[in-house]
C-alpha cells in the first residue's frame, strides 16, 4: 500500500477518534446540566435555545439523556423522601459559603414542611397555584404560610442551629371556603401589621375566580380569619398573573398588588382593581389607587424616607420590570401594561397588542418608565431595600427570581433616579419566592419553592 494513502488512513482515524472523544465530552458535560441543572441566565445556554425550539429541547432531554435524568429524579426523590422522614424538624440539608463586597457570607438551608413545587407541569399548571409559599418575620418569630394554607413557625434563634424546630399553627382558611362554596386556588401572600395577621387569597366560587385579603388576630392556638378586602373582581379561567403582594404603607394604611388576570382592558381602567396598585386604610377598609397599568406586580416595598413605592412586576417574553413610583411627584401613574412593553408577545398573543406595542419607550407613549427592566426574563419576584448593614453601605435593593434561581443587587444613588448592578446571587436549583429582612440579626431569610426551603444568609466574620 502506498505510503502516503497508509498514513491518511491513520490520520482519519485520529480525527475520528478525536471527534468521539469529544462528542463524549460534550455528552457527558450536557448529561451533567440536566442531571444538576444549569444557569437559565447563561450566554450560550440563552443562545441555544433561542435557535433550538422548546419542544424540541425537551424531546432531547427526555430521550437522550434518559440515565441524567433518571439520576436527577432520584435525587430529588431521596431529597424528598428525607425532608418527609425529618417531618417538622426543619433540618439543615446544606451548607455554603458565598463572596459578596469582598466578605464572606454563610448561606444554609433548612427543609420546609410544605410541598414542592413540580417544574414539569409548567407555570399554566394550577396545582402549582398550592405551591408557591411566603414567609414573614415577627419579632422573635418567623412565620410561613404555604400555598394551600398552612401557617407553621419557628423561633428566629433556630436559625443559629441545625434544626428550625417547626409548630404547627391552626386557622380556619378551609372552614371559610366550605361556607361560602368556595375553592381554594391559592395563597398570594402573608403580611403583619402589629399583632393583626393578613393573607391575600384566590379562591373561585360560582362567579368565577378572585382574590380578596383575610385579616385576623396573631393567637397561637388558631388564626380566626375574617373577610377584610374584597375586590369583587372575576375571570373565568385559571392564569397566573394574579399579583397579591402584600406590603406595609403609612398613616395607619397596606399596599395591595393586584395582578391584571389576562384581562387586557383592565389595567387601563381605573374603575377596575386588574392590574393595579391600592393603598386601603386598615380603620376604614377605603382604598386608594396608587398606580395602574401592571401585568403582574409580585414584588412590593415602601420606601418612607423618600415616599416611593417600589414593585417589580413580570414582563410577558421578556421585560420583567422594577419600578418606582415617586408618591411627591405630580403625574399620572400610568406605568403602561398592556399599551407598551420592553418584552415581546406569546406566540399566537402578537394580535392582542397594538403594532408599536414592543418597539417604542414607555415615556414616548406618555407612561412612567421602569427604573430597569431584565430581556430575557429572569422571573422577577420580590423585591428588598436594605441600607447600612452587612449587606450593604449605604442603599441596595435586592431583587429575587425565579427563573435565574438568583438574588439580583443593586446600589441606588442619592437621587434615587439611577441602579448600579453590584452583583448576583446564583442559588442553582432554587426558585426563590420570597425575601425577609431580620434586623435584629442581621441576616435574609428566604423561601425557595424547589425542596422546598427556608435559606438563610449571614456575613461571616473575619
Amino acid at each position: 500500500m502506498n505510503l502516503s494513502i497508509l498514513k491518511k488512513k491513520k490520520f482519519l482515524v485520529f480525527l475520528i477518534i478525536i471527534f468521539l472523544l469529544i462528542v463524549l465530552y460534550l455528552f457527558s458535560k450536557v448529561g451533567d446540566i440536566v442531571r444538576h441543572g444549569y444557569d437559565k441566565q447563561n450566554k450560550t445556554i440563552l443562545f441555544v435555545k433561542s435557535i433550538i425550539p422548546n419542544h424540541y429541547i425537551k424531546k432531547i432531554k427526555d430521550k437522550l439523556f434518559i440515565i441524567s435524568n433518571l439520576k436527577k429524579k432520584n435525587e430529588i426523590l431521596e431529597l424528598q423522601v428525607k425532608k418527609y422522614e425529618q417531618g417538622y424538624e426543619g433540618q439543615k440539608f446544606d451548607s455554603k459559603v458565598i463572596k459578596l463586597n469582598n466578605n464572606d457570607y454563610e448561606v444554609n438551608f433548612f427543609f420546609l414542611p410544605f410541598k414542592r413545587l413540580d417544574i414539569n407541569l409548567g407555570w399554566n399548571a394550577e396545582m402549582n397555584s398550592l405551591r408557591a409559599h411566603y414567609a414573614e418575620i415577627k419579632d422573635d418569630k418567623i412565620f410561613l404560610i404555604s400555598g394551600e394554607g398552612k401557617i407553621v413557625y419557628f423561633d428566629k434563634k433556630n436559625l443559629l442551629k441545625k434544626s428550625l424546630k417547626f409548630k404547627d399553627l391552626p386557622n380556619n382558611i378551609y372552614k371559610i371556603l366550605k361556607k361560602n362554596n368556595s375553592q381554594l386556588i391559592g395563597i398570594r401572600d402573608l403580611y403583619f401589621h402589629n399583632n393583626q395577621i393578613f393573607i391575600s387569597m384566590m379562591l373561585k366560587n360560582k362567579n368565577g375566580i378572585t382574590i380578596n385579603l383575610y385579616s385576623a388576630e396573631l393567637n397561637f392556638e388558631k388564626i380566626n380569619f375574617k373577610l377584610f378586602f374584597e375586590t369583587k373582581e372575576f375571570w373565568d379561567n385559571y392564569n397566573v398573573f394574579s399579583g397579591g403582594r402584600l406590603e406595609n404603607y403609612k398613616d395607619d394604611k397596606i399596599l395591595f398588588s393586584i395582578g391584571f388576570a389576562k384581562d387586557y382592558k383592565a389595567p387601563q381602567d381605573k374603575s377596575s382593581f386588574l392590574g393595579k396598585i391600592i393603598s386601603i386604610d386598615l380603620n376604614s377598609n377605603d382604598y386608594e389607587l396608587m398606580s395602574y397599568g401592571h401585568r403582574n406586580p409580585q414584588g412590593l416595598y415602601f420606601y418612607e424616607d423618600k415616599n416611593i413605592i417600589i414593585n417589580t412586576e413580570h414582563g410577558p417574553k421578556g421585560g420583567d420590570e422594577i419600578n418606582f413610583n415617586f408618591l411627591n411627584l405630580e403625574e399620572d401613574k400610568n406605568f403602561g401594561w398592556p399599551r407598551v412593553s420592553y418584552g415581546k408577545a406569546y406566540p399566537g398573543e402578537e394580535n392582542l397588542f397594538e403594532l408599536d406595542t414592543f418597539k417604542i419607550s414607555h415615556k414616548e407613549l406618555g407612561f412612567i418608565e421602569p427604573i430597569k427592566y431584565y430581556d430575557p426574563s429572569i422571573g422577577i419576584s420580590e423585591v428588598l431595600l436594605l441600607e447600612n448593614n452587612s449587606f450593604c453601605n449605604s442603599k441596595c435593593l435586592w431583587i429575587t427570581s425565579l427563573r435565574a434561581n438568583s438574588i439580583y443587587i443593586s446600589s441606588i444613588n442619592q437621587e434615587f433616579d439611577e441602579l448600579s448592578q453590584l452583583g448576583r446571587i446564583f442559588l442553582k436549583g432554587n426558585r426563590i419566592r420570597d425575601i425577609d429582612y431580620d434586623q435584629e440579626g442581621d441576616q435574609v431569610i428566604l423561601v425557595s419553592e424547589n425542596v422546598p426551603a427556608i435559606i438563610s444568609i449571614k456575613k461571616l466574620e473575619k
